[in-house]
């Protein structure tokens, strides 16, 4: 198509073009493929290409809202049948799943075309993507930084325009987290309104979603609209919305709004300036249009709430390495995972049943709190990260760490260092940067990423934004009238286009 710049299309501009024939899928599929060979080994965001298969899929006939549109899924969780699914570990690389997972098989009634799979840390287990056997993923906006984690991979790949869309799920803030790094839009849905299922019921005991990384709100809200909906293997039901998300996405709020702001770590450390400028920057612009904006701390205890998170984490941990018999055909030991993923299934051993029911009553308090919060306030606003995106390998362990921990994997003392304190120390250390996203993932609320600020060394930088459960509408109605403001940044000012 003579003067068609790919990059400059987001998902549903691709599908428009598909469908009135200005395009055809198969050279979507190939500029795809010739951004990947060229961008990829800069950023190490793919590491299974479906090439071929790609090509066979844009040769058929597509429909759907995406037809023709290529994405990459990401590396747990979002299983296409027959193909590797390694979850970012060494133990996996043998693995192919066994069926797609429904997430998948809605993708494919929408038309997406399948590229591969992205990069994610071991079991995707933290906020950076830096997984021992395939390297880490780097950020576009600066390749000595990290694109974030869990939904690095994808991240990297939709800001460096490989992509206008591709698979996340957010267990913590792994699609919020990268989102603000890479200065992209990302959702996390209400619990239970997009598909976990065949295998799982529940993900992290209900407290990650399933959803996409994009450059624009429209192709969020459009995903959405592809991907909710009942779900028989799914655990928890979620309240109804009949209409299209994509629709409201384009309408203007109508009225005016209450709106709570905080730049406050809920774990009490440090919030960067620019972390907190995003956000008083929103809160401005939206006074200025009329809303009432007060500045009010979310009525939970955020240090409850970090240590409930990390009673889950644990017990999920303990549980994934327990499943690896499965796989590996043998009980997994030490050297099958990296070391600091041994030493969180130590810590899930040591744990209680007691301990994992009181967890999850304190996420039931927690989703009241807010509930009750939302019928005050329509939106609580916070930074999305404490601190802009870190350095590659800068949030490693120590020598010093990295021996206590191997020493500790060996000997299986989880609960001694339960007993020694050391429970909060991880809090502490692993939620430093990031003690903003994972409310939202405990009570089940919806909650996004904005891109609406920069350090002046051009990083990214997020603003969060939470509504009442089940309303993902009031969130993407003001994400669409922001988009269309002097605020918003746009990824195409990304060095690497």
């Amino acid at each position: 198509m003579e003067g068609f710049n790919y990059k400059d299309y987001d998902a549903l501009g691709l599908a428009e073009l598909v469908r009135r024939k200005k395009v055809q899928p198969l050279e979507l599929v190939e500029e795809a493929i010739q951004l990947t060979d060229s961008l990829n080994p800069k950023m190490n965001a793919v590491i299974n290409k479906m090439y071929e298969q790609a090509r066979k899929t844009a040769n058929q006939e597509l429909t759907g809202r995406f037809a023709g549109v290529p994405m990459f899924l990401k590396d747990i969780s979002q299983e296409i049948e027959g193909e590797p699914i390694t979850a970012g570990s060494k133990a996996f690389l043998n693995y192919r799943a066994r069926t797609d997972s429904e997430y998948t098989r809605r993708l494919r009634k929408a038309g997406v075309v399948f590229l591969g799979q992205t990069n994610v840390p071991e079991f995707a287990l933290v906020a950076v993507t830096e997984p021992a056997h395939y390297g880490p993923t780097r950020n576009p906006w600066n390749l000595d930084r990290t694109p974030g984690g869990s939904s690095g991979g994808s991240a990297a790949a939709v800001a460096s325009g490989i992509v206008p869309i591709a698979g996340a799920n957010d267990g913590g803030g792994s699609i919020r987290i990268p989102a603000a790094y890479c200065g992209l839009f990302g959702l996390k849905p209400t619990r239970g309104r997009t598909p976990v299922g065949p295998n799982y019921g529940r993900a992290w005991q209900g407290a990650s979603a399933e959803h996409v990384l994009t450059r624009s709100v429209r192709d969020s809200a459009a995903m959405l609209d592809e991907l909710h909906g009942y779900e028989k293997a799914g655990a928890f039901s979620v309240p109804p919305f009949s209409g299209s998300y994509l629709e409201i996405s384009g309408m203007p709020l109508g009225k005016k709004l209450r709106i709570a702001f905080s730049v406050k770590s809920p774990i009490g450390m440090d919030v960067d300036k620019d972390c907190s400028e995003g956000v008083l920057k929103t809160v401005r612009l939206l006074e200025s249009m009329g809303h009432h904006v007060d500045e009010i701390d979310a009525p939970v205890e955020g240090n409850k709430i970090a240590k409930s998170y990390l009673t889950m984490y644990f017990g999920e941990t303990a549980a994934q390495l327990a499943s690896l018999e499965d796989v590996l055909g043998r009980k997994a030991t030490a050297s099958d995972v990296e070391p600091t993923t041994w030493l969180l299934g130590l810590l899930g051993k040591a744990t209680s049943a007691e301990e994992f029911v009181l967890s999850l009553r304190e996420w039931d308090r927690a989703a009241l709190q807010m509930e009750t919060f939302h019928e005050t306030y329509d939106f609580y606003i916070t930074p999305t990260t404490a601190h802009p995106s870190a350095k590659i390998g800068e949030l490693e362990p120590s020598s010093s760490e990295k021996f206590i921990i191997s020493t500790v994997g060996k000997l299986g003392l989880g609960g001694a260092l339960k007993r020694a304190g050391i429970v909060d120390q991880i809090a502490q250390k692993n939620l430093a940067r990031t003690p903003f996203t994972q409310l939202a993932n405990l009570t089940g609320q919806p909650a996004m990423s904005l891109p609406l600020h920069q350090t002046k060394d051009g990083l990214p930088v997020g603003v969060q934004v939470m509504a009442a459960r089940g309303r993902e509408d009031l969130l993407f109605q003001l994400a669409g009238e922001l988009e269309q403001s002097e605020i918003w940044q746009d990824v195409r000012e990304n060095p690497l286009f």
